[in-house]
């Protein structure tokens, strides 16, 4: 059973304040000395590491693509277990899916968790419109909890009495945050949505700020009230992926160039076994004695410059993977592995293990969930496996020339992949691939990388 308080903060669509409102929360209860999990809806990396700063605590996605009903709430029960309150941040608007069903909004997974809901309002240059916005809401589907509104925006006072007494007279539920404009809430933007925390020099002030204006203009202690009446939930055990009883090294690179990693992921790897040493690709060696490396998303362009100079660890980097290590890479992973990187006309060398140049472009080249057929025998997954993930980069492949044994594992059937509607770019015993994967809903990637890595610790020590 899950017991633990939860509020869904959705709103009426994209760049609504969100985040801030999420991130001020979570920071607020948290100086209370409560024990705060922050929970994004969706595959987004850049807000959860918001809201993972605000907590203090790991922020947690959960996506009905990426996983199943009762994967979403395995995960939440998991990840709640000594949790004081679960804030869940939406994404978009809250009925806003891939289908006329809404099936995978955040409206499903408030319904799905059974979270109150408070609904965040826009309510530059609207006045009793906005009434009809939230009641429209509340009646689109009636089995969606909303049961509080903050209104964002705001003029003046007036302005302020006049919609919530249009709220309170139409929709019947309270007001509990009316937030003036303002302009001091520094989260910065870039072309992936927010700036992550770990490139904001003042995220420590930015977040401060946030919960300085939760605080002042939300009712914390309505919202505490409206968190615990959620009710319990039932959930099926032993979703989680397990020990495989295989302990194996796994590299893990992780800095500002690299910082795009579910924790799911990282928390599924120790489960299934393996040990996971960290490292900068901006400043370190490759540590020895790994039996696989793990290479995440990022912005390496952003960092092109001192990557390349880091020539030690490219060139150790391309010799384990001659000499069969196992390597798992996504997106920034990917662009790491290229020849040469392209970042507004500079060119910078990479590890070469792969014959591409990838460029960055000032426009999205693929954006969205994506679908994966495996079609052709890999490291680390069977042939016609489905995998359900997510891209979102602007770099792309401008050119590649043909290598001995470089081919592509997967088909695209949803997003764009690496180019020509293909995906999952290898080499003897390394994938790279544009796509994001999230273990709970691919449990495969967790056991094939656990595999390929216990694989060639055998193969290392026959050889020893």
């Amino acid at each position: 059973m899950i017991h633990c308080p939860r509020l869904t903060i959705a709103g009426l669509g994209g760049d609504t304040g969100k985040t801030a409102v999420s991130v001020g929360l979570c920071r607020v209860w948290q100086k209370q000395g409560r024990h705060v999990v922050p929970f994004k809806k969706g595959p987004d990396y850049i807000d959860m590491g918001w809201l993972s700063r605000g907590a203090g605590h790991p922020c947690y996605n959960i996506d009905l693509f990426f996983m199943n009903g009762k994967q979403v709430l395995s995960s939440f029960d998991m990840n709640t277990q000594k949790a004081d309150v679960a804030v869940i941040e939406g994404n978009r608007g809250i009925y806003d899916g891939m289908d006329l069903e809404g099936s995978v909004s955040t409206a499903e997974i408030a319904k799905l968790l059974q979270s109150p809901v408070i609904l965040l309002v826009d309510c530059t240059k609207a006045t009793r419109t906005v009434a009809a916005l939230v009641l429209g809401c509340q009646l689109f589907d009636k089995g969606v909890p909303i049961q509080g509104v903050i209104l964002n925006k705001l003029a003046t006072l007036r302005h302020e009495s006049i919609i919530r007494k249009s709220i309170e007279k139409y929709c019947r539920i309270p007001v509990v945050g009316a937030v003036p404009k303002l302009k001091d809430i520094a989260f910065p933007g870039r072309h992936l949505g927010l700036v992550p925390p770990q490139e904001h020099p003042m995220a420590e002030e930015a977040i401060n700020t946030a919960a300085e204006m939760a605080a002042k203009y939300l009712d914390m202690e309505l919202l505490w009230r409206i968190a615990c009446t959620a009710p319990p939930l039932n959930v099926d055990p032993g979703l989680y992926p397990e020990s495989t009883g295989k302990k194996v090294i796994i590299g893990v690179i992780r800095d500002s160039a690299f910082q795009f990693y579910y924790p799911e992921n990282i928390d599924a790897l120790k489960r299934a076994g393996a040990r996971l040493v960290e490292f900068s690709a901006l400043t370190d060696d490759l540590p020895p004695f790994l039996d696989a490396l793990y290479i995440g998303g990022g912005f390496p362009e952003t960092h092109a410059p001192v990557l390349s100079s880091n020539e030690a660890l490219r060139k150790a980097v391309r010799k384990a993977a001659e000499g069969g290590l196992p390597v798992y890479a996504e997106c920034g992973g990917l662009m790491y592995l290229a020849e040469e990187l392209i970042s507004e006309g500079e060119k910078y060398p990479m590890a070469g293990i792969f014959p591409v140049v990838i460029e960055v472009s000032k426009k999205p080249k693929g954006h969205g969930y994506t679908v994966l057929e495996v079609e052709k025998a890999n490291p680390f997954f069977g042939t016609e496996q489905v995998l359900h993930g997510h891209e979102f980069h602007y770099s792309y492949v401008s050119r590649m020339t043909e290598k001995d044994g470089v081919y592509f594992a997967f088909k695209m059937t949803r997003g764009e992949g690496i180019m020509n509607g293909k995906d999952g770019l290898c080499f003897k015993n390394v994938l790279a691939t544009y796509t994001h994967l999230h273990a709970l809903g691919a449990k495969e990637w967790v056991n094939g990388l656990i595999n390929a890595a216990a694989e060639y610790k055998e193969k290392y020590l026959s050889i020893d």
